[in-house]
């Protein structure tokens, strides 16, 4: 017996091969039925758009149609017409309708209605199949395989780092613990301290928070690698901006300096936003018409200057601003904002780290475009940034965005053994813990440089959302590791 393959609808909407018969399956999103004719609008979430389903009640069994409810499955087998009606160009005329799985409309939550964030986050097992939530996971798919076709064709080599880890790549100590240890009768050695020496690694371990130390040993052998992965963070806040659970996109390079650093920087981040516009248009246009919705809803004074579409473009059609942080400081200092006091946290003595007020001023009101600050001081950032001659600063590099802040940060690696040791023992760091890091620096050491790209924060700015728990299928947040 002939059976027709399923097709997906973001392929039937774009046939003009029609008067033939078909095979698709999805997702009820509505019905709407009248005494002549039944419509239903199916989507198996290739595409932002539905497929419209039309069904004459007298060719279809009754008890088939009274049990399509919003959020069911079904098989539809049909002939592909052109619509007559507006809003899309096909549509199916039913023959057969099988349900694959019912749905409870008394139990379904998500009816054809607007959805709160905070609802949705609630329902993270089935917000995919909410429009907006389709979108974003769309766009999401995209720029992972964008980001790994870039470095590819650019010749860097993926690296997996590890996961667990013993040392602490940041130097912040807000890591979560990994243990096989009974906690409730943990081994003690002989000062009554945990005795890690018989847990599972037999020392001390931890989730990372950066790949970045293990790709810079591979650098140092295949000259330009990248690393994609999970990274973590046991910081206790609930901003919009955090996560514990987060992807780092981070490439190092051997023979780069801190101004191709910055190259690269700049040419991935355009890159991606260009790809988004070629492949993600639809859902992009889904998402902006959103995020200008919510602009109505705020006060004159709290819009944003631009859509999320000239957004985008604003960073594809400005090359960026390239400053110090000496430069950003004088900047910040003797702004209307600072001198008026309109800054939550003032900029007055050199040294002090910018937030994310400060680096929106820099790029929204005063150069008007992306801007990237380098040569921070060196109490503010990692032991391992390239120490400048000034002995006050380092070759560290912030790429800055608007409405989201900081979106990329890296350096200049410093490549000097004697200079990375004393730093490492200025900033009381376990030797013992990073002996193999310090060893790259003895056998053929070179000028090296890299960054880490905070994936989440790239999908807010690409998705306009507002939240970061809203760009990350299952977001894991302090007091929540649902799903």
């Amino acid at each position: 017996m002939y059976r027709l393959k399923s097709e997906n609808i973001k392929q039937l909407l774009k046939t003009v091969d029609v008067d033939k018969d078909i095979n698709v399956r999805g997702w009820v999103k509505t019905k709407r039925s009248s005494k002549n004719v039944v419509f239903i609008a199916l989507n198996d979430g290739t595409t932002i758009h539905n497929l419209q389903i039309v069904v004459d009640p007298g060719k279809v069994d009754e008890s088939i149609l009274d049990n399509i409810h919003t959020g069911a499955s079904l098989s539809v087998v049909g002939k592909l017409i052109k619509s007559k009606g507006s809003g899309q160009s096909v549509e199916v005329m039913a023959e057969k309708i099988e349900i694959l799985g019912k749905s409870n409309p008394d139990e379904y939550p998500l009816q054809p209605k607007k959805h709160s964030l905070e609802f949705l986050r609630e329902k993270a097992h089935l917000r995919f199949r909410t429009t907006t939530f389709g979108a974003i996971t769309r766009i999401r798919h995209a720029m992972i395989f964008a980001i790994h076709k870039f470095f590819n064709d650019k010749g860097f080599y993926n690296i997996h780092t590890p996961i667990i880890t013993g040392s602490d790549a940041e130097g912040a100590g807000e890591m979560f613990r990994v243990t096989t240890l009974d906690l409730k009768n943990p081994p003690l050695d002989q000062e009554g301290n945990i005795d890690f020496r018989k847990d599972f690694f037999a020392k001390e371990t931890n989730l990372t928070v950066s790949g970045q130390l293990e790709a810079e040993l591979a650098a140092l052998a295949l000259s330009n690698v990248y690393t994609f992965g999970p990274t973590f963070r046991a910081e206790n806040s609930n901003t919009s901006r955090h996560l514990a659970e987060f992807w780092m996109v981070e490439p190092e390079m051997a023979f780069y300096d801190i101004h191709d650093d910055m190259d690269l920087a700049e040419e991935m981040l355009k890159y991606l936003i260009r790809y988004a516009f070629d492949f993600c248009m639809e859902d992009l246009e889904f998402l902006n018409k959103r995020f200008m919705d919510e602009e109505k809803n705020k006060k004159q004074e709290d819009r944003a200057s631009m859509n999320l579409l000239e957004r985008l473009q604003f960073v594809l059609e400005n090359s960026f601003e390239r400053i110090t942080y000496n430069e950003a400081f004088e900047i910040l200092k003797n702004s209307k904002p600072n001198k008026k006091k309109k800054f939550r946290f003032l900029i007055e003595e050199w040294g002090s780290d910018l937030q994310s007020e400060h680096e929106r001023y820099l790029v929204e009101k005063h150069f008007i475009k992306p801007v990237m600050v380098t040569d921070y001081p060196k109490e503010i950032k990692a032991f391992y940034m390239k120490q400048n001659d000034d002995g006050k600063t380092v070759r560290a590099l912030d790429v800055l965005f608007p409405q989201i802040g900081e979106i990329i940060g890296g350096s200049q690696r410093e490549e000097n053994y004697d200079k990375l040791y004393r730093r490492l023992k200025e900033l009381n760091l376990p030797e013992k813990e990073l002996w193999w890091y310090l060893e790259t620096r003895k056998f053929g050491t070179v000028v090296h440089s890299g960054f880490g790209l905070g994936f989440e924060r790239m999908m807010l700015f690409l998705t306009g959302m507002g939240n970061i728990r809203d760009v990350i299928p299952f977001p894991r947040t302090p007091q929540s590791a649902e799903f």
